[in-house]
């Protein structure tokens, strides 16, 4: 049995540290802990146990050896990989499907609690997927976009739609190569037939329909989701949140969402805001009624309507341990069975609402989108009803200032405004090297490595190096609590090129774009710079590294095999499921770099994923003919008196820009 861990080894979050220790001396246990005391299977970790039969499982780890049917080293690990791909394109693409029907039911349903808020973004998949709007409601358009959008889901020939929207090269040499999505379901029951016993043997033919499967996620599946999402509930702008366990109140009923579906958080946040249940919550001894989130739900929640996060994937469990959640109401995906018997030793109520999702000894009330109000109306009464039931609480007193929302339309209207809107002026920025590259770094926690520590680490190094970071999901909320989401973090912790940059556009050095399914959004960000010239004519050209340092979701392969084709260089951190076979590792590294100009790679060493992702976008400058990166040119320009509060501490600092008592 490996070592128990310390709380500080465990977490670098000071307020999940308090928890811990909190659960330490009540005994209770936490994926922390959990993880300290079962190793991982070794040989599962390889990639090299086959369990697509019973005739096994069969373990293949001497040299040779093969599986009962014949399967070898390389086709059993290939297999592997293929259906974590298949199975987090399946979830992903599911909560698009999902978004589609919403939409359809806003369009066509008298009296919808749901309605198109962002008409421009409407019209805008409304020109993608050829549906006509001149002259016709908002309401016609929509209706016929939500039935193409489900349409995608199904279709059995020709392209998935969203495939139009990638540069004109990378669309050229998909189609080449046969690699288009053909429809988004029909990709991932291809991968789910190959892969069953006796089938597909060859360890490139299998990866080759892995990468087309991905694809049918990250520019279709995924895509739509986050279109209809900005469609229904508003495209991310800019705006002020908080983030971490202190969002909790003492004195008011605590609703925690979680999960990865935006319907009915936000129908849970109107009822929040509702008199007559802010009332009720009066007679109950309450002063109000405070939402927050956890994990992606709170992405979509927080980028949207500047509602608090609570923390990401590792804070479920620390959540319900402040003793202060009356109600933890889950979704989809990324929610451990381990909140019931937790939430048994508190007053907390965990309440399942999809129909995809029951946990035993939860409460369940099933969502439906035609009844989304009075549901949530509900799920908010009940968690009323139980503040009475509280007890001790244990809140950290522990949050940070944030801002996000930075959609890429919004990157591009802030670039050039509403009639010069581009990316010229990030293209040029990195021309010219005061933005050395751009770092998308996204993902999960694992409770196997320090919760945050990565994530940490590697931004704050990027940000020293000059490198731009875009982020999404989990990956966010560890830089939201670590204060790199504000404008003054660029003062604070980036390059004096970044920092310039950051200074005349008045944006923070690290960009949060939204949940996990918002990487769709970095892909069309790369498409549009790729599209603007001056790096290039396609995303393998442009200096930029995709990685998910501490990723544990079957959602990161399919995110990082469609961003790997897509032509982007990804570094997976944590732990190497394909470490089993060495032609694999080839394979999705030589072999597609080869095909598509990107490649994945699995490197569990922080130093060596610095290292590699500097290397790469040092070498694509270089291939572009653009200037080597020199930070000596940089920090001679820009307002003086910025240039004069640099030196200052960071308390000073903020007291002198904002007025603030220090």
């Amino acid at each position: 049995m490996p070592r128990a861990r310390t709380p500080e080894e465990r977490s670098a979050d000071p307020a999940a540290i308090q928890m811990l220790k909190l659960a330490e001396e009540s005994g209770l246990s936490t994926a922390f802990s959990r993880a300290d005391t079962m190793s991982p299977c070794p040989i599962g970790a390889d990639g090299l146990c086959c369990k697509n039969c019973f005739m096994g499982p069969c373990r293949v780890v001497k040299e040779g050896q093969v599986g009962v049917c014949g399967a070898t080293v390389e086709t059993i690990v290939a297999r592997n990989f293929a259906r974590a791909v298949a199975a987090g394109a399946a979830a992903h693409s599911d909560h698009g499907r999902d978004m589609a029907f919403t939409l359809k039911a806003a369009a066509t349903v008298k009296g919808s609690d749901y309605k198109v808020r962002d008409p421009y973004k409407l019209y805008s998949m409304a020109e993608t997927l050829g549906v006509p709007v001149d002259g016709r409601s908002v309401e016609e358009i929509a209706s016929d976009v939500a039935d193409i959008a489900i349409a995608q889901f199904g279709q059995q020939t020709g392209e998935v739609a969203y495939i139009k929207r990638a540069p004109a090269k990378r669309q050229k040499l998909w189609r080449e190569l046969n690699y288009v999505p053909r429809g988004i379901d029909r990709e991932v029951v291809d991968v789910l037939h190959r892969t069953h016993m006796g089938d597909d043997q060859e360890p490139d033919h299998i990866l080759d329909a892995a990468i087309r499967c991905a694809l049918s996620d990250g520019w279709a599946g995924s895509m739509l989701a986050t279109d209809i999402s900005d469609v229904l509930f508003g495209t991310p702008s800019p705006l002020v949140g908080q983030a971490n366990l202190g969002v909790l109140k003492h004195d008011e009923v605590n609703i925690v969402v979680h999960g990865h579906e935006p319907t009915l958080s936000e129908m849970i946040l109107a009822a929040t805001g509702d008199p007559e249940l802010l009332e009720y919550a009066s007679s109950k001894g309450a002063k109000g009624i405070n939402l927050a989130g956890i994990c992606c739900t709170s992405n979509e929640t927080l980028v949207r309507q500047g509602v608090p996060s609570a923390g990401n994937f590792l804070h479920q469990e620390l959540a319900i341990l402040t003793g202060a959640v009356e109600a933890m109401v889950v979704d989809v995906q990324c929610i451990m069975q381990a909140l019931v018997p937790l939430s048994e030793k508190f007053h907390t109520e965990v309440i399942t609402t999809s129909p995809k999702v029951k946990i035993s000894g939860a409460t369940h009330i099933e969502f439906d989108e035609h009844h989304a109000m009075q549901i949530a109306r509900q799920i908010v009464r009940r968690a009323i009803d139980n503040f009475a039931n509280r007890g001790e609480t244990h809140i950290p007193d522990v949050s940070s200032d944030l801002v996000a929302g930075f959609s890429h339309e919004y990157v591009n209207y802030a670039l050039g405004g509403v009639l010069r809107g581009s990316f010229r002026p990030l293209n040029d920025a990195i021309a010219a090297g005061r933005i050395r590259g751009v770092v998308a770094n996204i993902g999960c926690n694992n409770p196997r490595v320090t919760q945050d520590w990565q994530h940490r680490y590697l931004v704050t190094e990027f940000l020293k190096n000059d490198v731009l970071v875009v982020q999404t999901g989990c990956g966010a909320i560890a830089s939201a609590k670590e204060g790199y989401l504000l404008g003054e973090a660029a003062l604070e912790y980036a390059g004096p090129g970044l920092r310039e940059v950051c200074e005349a556009v008045g944006m923070p050095p690290v960009l949060h774009m939204g949940s996990c399914v918002d990487n769709s959004r970095i892909l069309t960000v790369l498409s549009q710079m790729a599209s603007e010239g001056g790096l290039g004519d396609d995303i393998s050209d442009i200096p930029a590294v995709g990685m998910a340092p501490e990723w544990m979701s079957e959602k990161a392969m399919a995110i990082a095999t469609y961003a790997a084709a897509s032509g982007a260089y990804v570094i997976m951190g944590t732990t190497n499921p394909v470490k089993g076979s060495e032609e694999v590792s080839r394979l999705i590294s030589e072999g597609w770099r080869d095909k598509f100009g990107g490649r994945l790679e699995f490197i569990t060493d922080p130093d060596e994923i610095l290292q590699n992702t500097l290397a790469h976008i040092d070498e694509r400058r270089e291939a572009l003919k653009l200037p080597k990166y020199d930070a000596s040119k940089w920090g001679k320009s820009g307002d003086a008196r910025m240039l004069e509060l640099v030196e200052l501490p960071f308390a000073e600092r903020q007291a002198a820009l904002y007025g603030e008592m220090v």
